[in-house]
């Protein structure tokens, strides 16, 4: 019987090589960047990769890290692009009004009416806030909803689905 894979969370992503001795730029989504060495091991996306991660400086925009069986620039290069993953169990809880955008994605998005407006499809932050990504039946491009209070009152995990009371303007 084949052992189940871990619940795993995307927590970084290598933005390239740094230096020739093999490190890597990495892009950190943990509140705290540097925490991403915490939560190591970090998986790819497929789990056939495995890095444990020392954070051995910064940049301007992510830090310096070398990670375990990474020895070259070339190494470091090939790795470009690659989602980091760390067992779930390993993050700390989500605080109170906290969520993993992991336990955001595929709930149903229904209105103030009960409606039901779509899914989410994906989280985005492009700096200020995050941004819901919903697609629903008959729908040609996503709804964008800010994930604010005021516009999602009500995110209930446990019963697969989240409250929006769109701005006007926003269908």
């Amino acid at each position: 019987m084949p052992t189940p894979v871990p619940a795993r969370v995307c927590v970084g992503a290598i933005a390239g090589s740094f230096g020739v001795r093999g490190e890597v730029r990495l892009k950190s989504f943990c509140a705290d960047p540097a925490a991403i060495a915490d939560y190591a091991p970090l998986w790819s996306e497929d789990g056939t990769r495995r890095f444990e991660v020392k954070i051995t400086g910064t940049t301007g925009n992510g830090l310096v890290a070398r990670l375990s069986g990474v020895g070259t620039k070339e190494a470091a290069d090939a790795l470009r692009g690659l989602r980091l993953y760390a067992d779930r169990d390993r993050l700390p809880p989500a605080g109170e009004d906290e969520f993993y955008h992991a336990d955001l994605i595929g709930l149903t998005v229904l209105d103030t009416g009960g409606t039901v407006l779509g899914t989410v499809k994906a989280v985005h932050n492009h700096g200020a806030s995050d941004i819901l990504e919903v697609m629903g039946p008959g729908m040609k491009a996503p709804l964008l909803l800010p994930f604010t209070r005021q516009v999602v009152p009500t995110v209930d995990i446990a019963g697969g689905r989240l409250i929006a009371d769109p701005p006007e303007g926003v269908e």
